[in-house]
C-alpha cells in the first residue's frame, strides 16, 4: 500500500493516474459529448456491479470540462461524480473489498491503494482501464455515521467530431 498524504477530494486526480497526453488527460479519440457521455455512465454502472452488494447511488449524472491547455471548442473531457452507500452499513466493507478484486480484472489495473490524511484516514483506490480510457477514484468513508464509497469516474481528452460542438456542464 502506497503512503500518500493528500487531502484532494475525488475528481481532482482521478484522471491523471493514466499516460496523459500534453494537458494531463489520455487521448481518449473522438467522440460525441452524448457519445463520451454515454461510455462513462456505463462505466459507472459496472464500478456500481463490482460493488457487490445491495445499496443506493446518488443521482447527479456526468459532467463535461475542458482539457488543461487545449482549445475548449475541440477537446473535453467527462467526469461523474456520485456516492454509493450499501443498504447495510456492514456491507460497505465488502464493497471496498470486491472493488479492490474486480478493479484488476477486465483491463482494470490498480494504479494506487493508500490511506489519506484527513482525520478518519480514508482508503482510497485509484484504477485505470487504458481500454476504455477511463479512471476511477474511490474513497471509502468507513467512519461516517452513513458508511460510504465517495466514487469519481474520469474520462481521457476527447476531440469533438467535425462540425460538432461541446456543450460544457
Amino acid at each position: 500500500m502506497t503512503e500518500n498524504d493528500s487531502t484532494d477530494s475525488p475528481g481532482n486526480t482521478a484522471g491523471r493516474s493514466q499516460e496523459a497526453a500534453p494537458g494531463g488527460l489520455p487521448d481518449a479519440g473522438t467522440a460525441t459529448v452524448d457519445e463520451a457521455v454515454s461510455a462513462v455512465k456505463e462505466v459507472s454502472s459496472e464500478i456500481y456491479r463490482f460493488t457487490g452488494v445491495p445499496g443506493k447511488a446518488s443521482e447527479p449524472g456526468p459532467g463535461v470540462s475542458e482539457c488543461a491547455g487545449k482549445d475548449p471548442d475541440m477537446y473535453f473531457s467527462v467526469y461523474h461524480p456520485w456516492n454509493f452507500a450499501p443498504t447495510k452499513a456492514a456491507d460497505n466493507e465488502a464493497a471496498m473489498e470486491n472493488l479492490k478484486k474486480k478493479l484488476n480484472t477486465g483491463g482494470w489495473v490498480t494504479k494506487q491503494l493508500y490511506h489519506d490524511n484527513s482525520p478518519n484516514k480514508s482508503l482510497n483506490l485509484i484504477a485505470d482501464n487504458d481500454t476504455k480510457k477511463v479512471s476511477v477514484w474511490i474513497v471509502q468513508y468507513a467512519k461516517r455515521e452513513t458508511p460510504s464509497l465517495g466514487i469519481t469516474v474520469q474520462s481521457g481528452c476527447y476531440r469533438v467530431p467535425p462540425g460538432e460542438t461541446i456543450d460544457h456542464f
